[in-house]
């Protein structure tokens, strides 16, 4: 016998306080009833109407949309982007917050995740509760720091592009998206019509003049002619198998970080921010103290950025290995690091690659996983290396939290934290955490 479907909730209103921030983009509300609602453009504190539009009678909890703010915060201001709201763009989840709350309600999810998940108290994780804006971005309310170096909009069925609603496959139609770096604007995407497409990405390089268009057809759809506003190279995403072709112009963009121009290829990956990569090294330079002759590893190495780092500090008599399982990115971190004889780029997963590699013993370590963070195998086997020093670039609190844990079991604390809102406008954060061995102190 089958049982009877749910009952579907969405669409109805409740009046709900607003509660603390919580990982995602939203805040947690009750119902007098006691459920759990997670409500987007809310702020804590507020009174709100409440719209749900996900979940049932069954649900755990309903996701809902603030549609009516009754009694609003002090952190309020009216969203700059006209496409930021209920049932519009999904990019961004804070518009309607000041920059300055922007950076607090981070601070307070990465609190929570560190304790929830790490057990960790600010003061016990290295860190003095601040998420720090990034070069340029302190701006006043109202304004909106144009920082996104790469944008990927969805095409609508008439060839109109766009960005998708949050949690939808459906496309929110824009003529200008306000977090959109001027580089990527100056292209003029949205003006184009792009029959048969399903997404164009746009990519801006933070370190030349270089342009993109990352075209991804519909099943079956012919590329258009490209004529955008300014020079740009044009790359295609292949429907049978996803992977990159060039389509004219140069099938890389260069960027430039610590005195050093780095080759992207084929839409890989960069930090999107264009003050992200030089404030990141810095960062992890600062904490890690490399030394001549130093022995280092760079996981999860992307096109080299960290590896090029180490390998000017470590000096001739030190030596860098960088571990990444795209072969894309391998080829262009070999590419990029070539002037460097003690450098070796090996491809692969590092959880498989790191263990073949023999090696046994390292001084430092940076590692900058993707968002499901690196995991209690890899983290095990970084431990019993014996590094001075292990560097953790966290682009996902809840990532991060899991590890330092998995790293507490396994002897090492961190020694300092920093956060960085390199993602402003969304609940995105980025922390560098450094690591040192309980035993050997640093």
């Amino acid at each position: 016998m089958q049982n009877a479907p749910e009952t579907s909730l969405v669409g109805t209103e409740y009046e709900v306080e607003v509660g603390p921030v919580a990982h995602g983009g939203h805040c947690v509300a009750r119902t007098e009833g006691g459920r759990v609602l997670f409500v987007r453009h809310a702020l804590p504190g507020e009174r709100v109407v409440a719209r749900v539009t996900e979940g049932g009678e069954d649900s755990r909890f309903l996701r809902a949309d603030a549609v009516t703010v009754l009694e609003a915060s002090k952190d309020r201001v009216e969203a700059p982007c006209p496409y930021s709201g209920p049932g519009r763009c999904g990019g961004c989840d804070w518009q309607h917050a000041k920059p300055g709350a922007q950076r607090r309600l981070k601070g307070e999810v990465i609190a929570e995740q560190l304790q929830r998940l790490a057990g960790l108290t600010p003061e016990q994780a290295g860190w003095d509760g601040t998420v720090m804006p990034a070069p340029g971005d302190k701006l006043p309310a109202g304004e909106v720091p144009a920082w996104r170096t790469r944008v990927q909009y969805a095409i609508d069925p008439e060839g109109r592009a766009g960005l998708r609603k949050h949690r939808s496959h459906e496309v929110q139609p824009v003529d200008h998206c306000m977090i959109a770096a001027p580089g990527v604007t100056e292209l003029g995407i949205e003006k184009q019509d792009w029959p048969q497409m399903a997404t164009v990405e746009a990519i801006a390089a933070t370190g030349s003049h270089d342009r993109q268009v990352v075209l991804t057809p519909r099943p079956g759809g012919r590329l258009p002619l490209v004529e955008l506003d300014k020079p740009v190279s044009v790359l295609r995403v292949e429907e049978r198998d996803g992977s990159v072709h060039r389509v004219h112009g140069r099938a890389f963009v260069r960027e430039r970080a610590d005195d050093r121009t780095y080759r992207v290829g084929m839409g890989g990956f960069w930090q999107v921010h264009p003050g992200a990569a030089d404030l990141l090294v810095k960062a992890v330079m600062q904490g890690l103290l490399p030394r001549k002759g130093d022995m280092a590893l760079d996981l999860y190495c992307g096109v080299g950025l960290f590896a090029g780092a180490l390998a000017d500090r470590v000096g001739d008599k030190g030596a860098v290995l960088g571990i990444e399982s795209g072969k894309r990115a391998v080829e262009d971190a070999r590419h990029n690091l070539q002037d460097f004889d003690r450098v070796r780029i090996e491809q692969g997963k590092v959880e498989s690659v790191l263990p073949r590699t023999g090696i046994t013993e390292v001084d430092i370590v940076v590692l900058d996983p993707p968002r499901a963070g690196a995991g209690k195998q890899t983290v095990r086997h970084l431990a019993s290396l014996g590094a001075r020093r292990i560097a953790y670039v966290a682009c996902d609190p809840a990532a991060l939290a899991r590890d330092l844990a998995y790293f507490h079991e396994s002897g090492y604390r961190p020694r300092t934290l920093r956060a960085f809102d390199l993602f402003p406008m969304t609940h995105h954060v980025e922390c560098v955490a450094i690591l040192e061995s309980v035993a050997k102190g640093a």
